[in-house]
């Protein structure tokens, strides 16, 4: 509780500090910091948005899932938030309101919480982590003074207008393209490959090679050799382009169709490199720059890099795809980030961090992953969010500028937006991913490592289809280079029924993990048919199409965002930071073997270092990672414009009483006039019927502002 709130409980300490307050103000004594201008901090919207991330934790991996609910809960709590006190704002979906109450911001805490509890128990009741999360749902809601056992919807009382928003919102949900009825599985996709058993070589016979390849991770094989496979993850999300957006406009989307049945495609890219096309050698090309970036996850092999801000960051993104290839370092690995010499905020050099690449990658590559006891990409977001207003040196000004709002309208806001943003994001990704239904990058280096070499057609095991050949990192298995000693010893065959194939060196992949606690796969030559990205054996590769990267585009539009909402494209302080610790953090394998600091100094920056993990942890190809930047990058303005429009003048100065455009000693004079005013009064900032301490809390928040 605000400190400030616990000394108005006697007239002699009201009268004491008007007082001192209004002497400061004549002496022109500067006063500190503005308060927080909100009830409590956290705020219920921060504490309800913490809720639904654990929720999301405690549920099965869906990005687009999530992205929904994140959008659905926080416009829900945007509804419940306008429905009381004054202004031209508008609601997204349930149009609840201007409703009188007297105590406004108690009257939008109850609102907000039933909405969020009511929401959070309809969409997570058949998560594996329900059981759990509903009793912190139910705790929540008592430690808040509200009953969890409130149903009714008539009337006004807040409880049950947040009923009535959460129940519209329920209903709003069950017809907007998403299919929830059925748990949103797919209703007319189907793949066209069979699927890929990792733990066997190759990808047993794909048909169509540049589409996308279920994987079954549960399977039996017989002792005739014979597989039988009992479930594989379905395509996640492959009709997503159907679902009712954010921002995204009718005129951003072109309908696409397959087998008589609807993919709309927004802000469709284009097809990406496919073979038979005269982008063939590109998909051959990007493919093996996942496979090469493999080749960089061994802490052993000595590579160091300066991870700061003084090496990494400030990439300017290629305005053409056909510069894709240009903008990476193929084979020592990142971007053509030249970092900064200088702090843009503080205008002091970074820190050196120098660290082992294999530690960085491997650090990255886990950071950002969406498999299992994961946020998901926009969940992870609206953590970063919740950092960043964290922050000593945050301050919430709606853009960067005007007054200062309290904790719960900004948070709300905030999420709104970004949850907006998310949705959007995740719309348009995923239209694609459904309407191009792209390779990922175990089917085709497998696929490619099958066919053999394209370099040598003198050399055996030529295919103009198959791996380019590179010394000391892609090569051909012979008598020679397998013999005792050799680089490929082991790797023959018994009866050298591997003699001609493809051997790379890699990351070796999860077979040589015991205990991911202690061991470390490291590279080595392996056969190029059993290359694995570097993740779970568990969970391989997500559950669909690749094309465009669902990271890239998240993470592109949410900096896009984030710079706008804050005003400001830099972390507070010009720096964000998440520390590794050394043989801690890993969970794929034990690492990292020092202490590893991911740093930003601008959220593009992290969007950037997002998008780069997808690479190095074997998930995505380049083709997949621009476009989805640059997807991201038109969402993130647009979903900002939009979110702003409901908005309204709510954000102005109540505080402001002479409407000169700044709070100030003035504004006290009316306030102190006010003092003790009972109905309609001007100094009645809170609207509860009465001017008293708490709208003086609320006035030396404002203190300053310009509005």
């Amino acid at each position: 509780m605000n400190p400030l709130r616990l000394s108005f409980g006697s007239s002699i300490m009201r009268l004491s500090f008007k007082i001192s307050l209004a002497l400061a103000t004549v002496l022109g004594t500067a006063m500190a910091g503005p308060a927080t201008a909100g009830v409590e901090d956290p705020s219920v919207a921060r504490q309800w948005n913490e809720m639904l991330l654990e929720s999301i934790r405690n549920d099965r991996a869906r990005p687009v899932v999530h992205a929904r609910n994140l959008c659905h809960i926080h416009a829900a709590m945007w509804d419940a938030w306008r429905a009381f006190g004054d202004g031209d704002s508008s609601p997204w979906l349930v149009d609840e309101g201007p409703i009188k109450v007297k105590d406004v911001e108690a009257a939008r805490r109850a609102a907000i919480s039933h909405v969020a509890f009511t929401m959070l128990n309809f969409r997570f009741a058949n998560s594996p982590g329900y059981p759990e999360v509903s009793l912190e749902y139910e705790a929540l809601m008592l430690e808040l003074g509200l009953d969890p056992d409130f149903s009714a919807t008539a009337g006004n009382d807040p409880r049950a207008v947040g009923n009535r928003i959460a129940i519209g919102y329920v209903i709003f949900g069950l017809s907007d393209g998403s299919n929830e009825v059925a748990d949103h599985v797919n209703q007319w996709y189907s793949p066209i490959n069979e699927p890929l058993l990792p733990p066997e070589a190759g990808t047993q016979a794909v048909d169509v090679p540049d589409r996308w390849q279920p994987l079954a991770l549960d399977y039996f094989v017989d002792q005739s050799g014979n597989i039988d496979i009992e479930g594989y993850p379905e395509f996640l999300g492959a009709e997503w382009g159907n679902v009712t957006p954010f921002s995204l406009r009718e005129d951003q989307m072109t309908l696409q169709e397959r087998g008589g049945f609807p993919y709309p495609v927004y802000l469709d890219p284009g097809t990406p490199p496919m073979l038979d096309t005269v982008a063939e050698s590109d998909f051959l090309e990007g493919f093996e720059q996942v496979l090469r970036w493999s080749e960089h996850l061994d802490p052993a092999d000595g590579v160091m890099l300066d991870a700061s801000p003084n090496a990494i960051g400030n990439a300017t993104l290629p305005g053409d795809l056909d510069d894709i290839a240009s903008f990476y370092d193929l084979a020592g690995g990142g971007d053509i980030g030249v970092g900064y010499s200088l702090n843009p905020v503080t205008g002091q050099p970074y820190p050196t961090q120098m660290v082992p690449r294999a530690d960085y990658a491997r650090v990255l590559a886990e950071f950002w992953a969406d498999g299992p006891d994961s946020e998901t990409p926009p969940g992870h977001w609206f953590a970063i969010l919740n950092e960043v207003m964290d922050h000593p040196l945050f301050e919430r000004r709606i853009g960067g500028t005007g007054a200062e709002l309290g904790a719960l309208e900004f948070d709300v806001k905030a999420y709104f937006a970004l949850g907006g943003c998310m949705h959007d994001a995740a719309i348009a990704a995923w239209s694609c991913k459904g309407w191009y239904d792209y390779a990922r990058p175990i089917s085709a280096i497998r696929w490619m490592a099958e066919n053999g070499q394209r370099t040598d057609p003198l050399a055996g095991s030529f295919d103009p289809r198959g791996l380019a050949l590179v010394d000391d990192l892609v090569e051909i298995v012979t008598v020679t280079s397998s013999a005792p000693g050799e680089r490929h010893e082991g790797l023959r065959g018994d009866f050298d029924e591997n003699l001609g194939k493809i051997a790379v060196r890699c990351w070796r992949g999860p077979e040589f993990i015991v205990d991911p606690e202690t061991d470390v796969a490291g590279c080595d030559w392996i056969l190029a048919e059993n290359w694995w990205p570097y993740q779970r054996p568990t969970f391989v590769t997500p559950n669909f199409a690749g094309f465009v990267s669902g990271h890239s585009t998240f993470s592109r539009a949410a900096a896009e965002l984030l710079t706008l909402l804050t005003g400001s494209p830099w972390f507070p302080g010009g720096l964000g930071e998440y520390v590794a610790p050394a043989d801690e953090f890993l969970v794929f394998e034990d690492g990292p073997s020092v202490e590893v600091r991911l740093q930003w100094a601008s959220y593009r920056d992290a969007s950037d270092q997002c998008s780069l993990s997808r690479i190095w942890g074997g998930i995505h190809p380049p083709a997949d990672d621009i476009p989805g930047r640059l997807i991201g990058l038109e969402i993130g303005p647009q979903a900002w414009d939009h979110a702003v429009a409901y908005f309204g003048t709510t954000a102005s100065c109540p505080a402001d009483l002479s409407g000169d455009g700044i709070v100030n000693g003035e504004d006290l004079g009316i306030l102190l006039g006010d003092w003790g005013c009972t109905g309609p009064c001007e100094g009645d900032l809170n609207d509860d019927g009465i001017v008293n301490g708490s709208d003086l809390g609320l006035f030396i928040s404002a203190f300053g502002n310009s509005c």
